[in-house]
């Protein structure tokens, strides 16, 4: 039987331009922020490695949240707007931010 509530995926490409800034200055203050929603970084890393395709990153994150509408509502949250355009404006040269829901593979059985 399919979940009746999936979870939802922020996942993301960044380039990040300075990474010792981007924790300091990002990162530290984001985390708590995402706990506070039940968001749980899965994936923080500089060493993807791309097989197919291109992947013009530097940095690679996977959050996980309890729903897709709590990975929607943190993304537009007023208390993480500074730290978004931050990370816009100032610590990155670009990125690639999808939210998506999580996959229950029962649904194929169900289907």
């Amino acid at each position: 039987m399919p979940k009746e509530n999936p979870p939802g995926y922020l996942i993301a490409q960044i380039r990040v331009r300075n990474l010792e800034d981007y924790v300091e200055r990002y990162a530290r203050h984001v985390i708590p922020l995402l706990a506070r929603v039940g968001g749980e970084v899965l994936v923080a890393s500089p060493a993807a490695e791309c097989r197919e395709g291109e992947w013009p990153a530097n940095w690679t994150v996977v959050i996980r949240f309890p729903s897709l509408q709590a990975a929607r509502d943190f993304y537009a949250a007023p208390d993480y707007a500074p730290y978004r355009a931050l990370r816009l404006d100032e610590l990155t040269d670009g990125s690639s931010l999808v939210i998506a829901e999580g996959f229950d593979p029962a649904a194929l059985a169900a289907g």
